[in-house]
């Protein structure tokens, strides 16, 4: 997650069920944190126990697939509403009711026209999400990537990709709090549920038939995500002596590795995935979390609405950004890094070294940022100067590269790399060396990345015009109607009772003393009866 953490503890095979407070120690946000994953965690894997790896309430499953042909060699999917789970993730796919505005000021005479306008309006809120319009799916119709398989290609698989990405006032200006004002940082970051429904060739399941059965389908699937799921990258990092550590003894311990200036908690994430030779990476010594909501873009100059709150958290001409907005940060595609070339501080202004890719950050509504990256050109090391590609760095396997302060990573050989898989790497000045952890040796492990963690299931055989084959799994409610007591067996019961408590001499007849007691006292005996008569 991009956001301003101080670390990140949660570790499910340590088995913790719940995060104790402590009176009098201080509060830290990793131990918030940590609570509301252990949480999710217990959740969603009870969830996934349950139900399985993909499902749906019976009466209430969404993600309905409906093929629909399009003008002009546009093709759509009608996705209808409703909850489906995905390894214990909720999905809804209720799209929300279009809301009704008030009307205009009016004649009196046409006040019976509004409202009949406005309850048409509500009318025709549409209930389906289409293949293009998906909430986060960001499908693209001028793409030729993006559009669907043709009917020629048919059938093909809709399948539901899931994952999680954090959300700042940045990307959604109805999280920061106006009462504190503008000059005042934003407060709690959100995590969000994506979900998108895409195509999936049958050659990319490896699947031959025409026309394969469902079951075919499901277990070929199953496969495949199965591969998309785990990545073959590794990382490890460590602390090594700094290399100006003898220049600037006042400021280095001698037996110090990482003396940065602060604790920081560095964050190395894929930028260009592929292979090793085309993959390349950047990194962040604040998880990510430095960014720029923009205002305007006017060629190669970007409009900010602030500079950053303090001289840590601000830009600096050489400082690399990438240039975003909330489609292209869903859609999980790398775009170039940036290089400030010039500030002018008083109209908040910053110059690129190029226009940023045609299609990003023009759309108010996508909330375009700046989001600043650490890593320069260089430094000089092992006899090389690092060159940096697209304005990342390129990914070199089986030797240690250093980031700054004595920070190295190392990336296992033989991995393939996803554009957004991350590591982060807590770095403290009180030790002098990186939270990571190693062998009886004190080698450094490596790890597989912290993030995405990715999820899918399939939808339908989508087979164009002749319809869909629907690959959904439904469950039934466990709750279900209290049988009738059975009256002949409550009254043999009561008999029983009746009976045992006659054989052992209680004249009561299970009443309780004081019970006996007030009735005798209320009600007269037979020879007061007899009395009353006589008189």
């Amino acid at each position: 997650m991009h956001a301003d953490l101080s670390r990140s503890t949660f570790r499910p095979e340590r088995h913790y069920s719940a995060v104790v407070v402590q009176q009098g120690r201080v509060q830290l946000d990793a131990d918030a944190n940590e609570q509301t994953a252990i949480q999710l965690h217990q959740a969603r894997a009870l969830t996934a126990d349950l139900i399985g790896p993909h499902g749906g309430p019976r009466d209430a499953a969404g993600f309905r697939v409906e093929y629909v042909g399009g003008r002009h060699d546009i093709d759509t999917l009608h996705i209808h509403g409703g909850r489906y789970y995905v390894d214990g993730i909720l999905c809804d796919a209720d799209r929300p009711a279009a809301g009704v505005p008030v009307p205009a000021e009016a004649d009196e005479n046409d006040k019976g026209d509004e409202k009949d306008d406005g309850a048409q309006a509500a009318g025709q809120a549409t209930a389906h999400w289409t293949y293009w319009d998906q909430p986060d799916g960001f499908r693209d119709p001028e793409k030729p990537g993006d559009r669907l398989p043709s009917p020629a290609q048919a059938p093909f698989v809709a399948y539901l990709h899931v994952w999680e990405r954090v959300v700042t006032a940045a990307e959604d200006p109805a999280l920061r709090e106006v009462a504190l004002g503008a000059a005042m940082p934003d407060t709690a970051a959100r995590a969000k549920v994506v979900w998108q429904v895409l195509p999936l060739a049958l050659a990319d399941l490896e699947i031959e038939e025409p026309e394969p059965s469902k079951n075919t389908v499901r277990e070929a699937f199953t496969r495949w995500a199965g591969k998309q799921a785990v990545s073959s990258a590794r990382l490890a990092a460590r602390a090594e002596r700094p290399g100006h550590a003898d220049e600037d003894p006042c400021l280095v311990k001698p037996d110090a590795r990482y003396r940065g200036p602060e604790n920081q908690l560095y964050r190395v994430e894929v930028h260009e995935g592929g292979a090793a030779k085309d993959a390349t990476f950047k990194w962040s010594r604040e998880n990510g979390s430095v960014v720029f909501p923009v205002d305007e873009l006017d060629g190669t100059w970007v409009q900010l609405a602030s500079l950053g709150h303090d001289d840590k958290l601000d830009l600096d001409v050489g400082d690399r950004v990438e240039f975003t907005d909330t489609a292209y940060a869903s859609r999980l595609e790398p775009l170039p890094l940036l290089r400030v070339e010039e500030l002018d501080l008083p109209g908040r202004r910053v110059r690129l070294s190029a226009e940023p890719k045609p299609g990003v950050g023009r759309l108010p509504h996508l909330n375009p940022f700046l989001r600043r990256w650490d890593h320069h050109e260089g430094p000089r090391h092992k006899g090389r100067t690092t060159t940096l590609r697209g304005g990342a760095v390129p990914v070199t396997e089986g030797e240690w590269l250093p980031l700054e302060d004595g920070i190295e990573v190392y990336f296992a050989k033989g991995g393939a790399y996803r554009t957004g898989d991350h590591w982060t790497v807590p770095a403290r000045t009180a030790t002098g060396g990186v939270e990571w952890p190693t062998d009886q040796a004190r080698r450094p492990l490596l790890r597989s990345p912290a993030g995405i963690a990715r999820h899918f299931a399939p939808l339908a055989l989508v087979k164009g015009e002749s319809g869909a084959v629907d690959l959904r799994l439904a469950f039934a409610p466990l709750a279900v109607d209290i049988p009738a007591a059975d009256e002949a067996t409550l009254a043999a019961e009561a008999r029983a009772r009746q009976e045992e408590q006659e054989a052992e001499g209680d004249p009561s007849g299970g009443r309780s003393q004081t019970t006996a007691e007030a009735e005798a006292a209320v009600e007269p005996t037979e020879g007061d009866q007899a009395d009353k008569g006589d008189n």
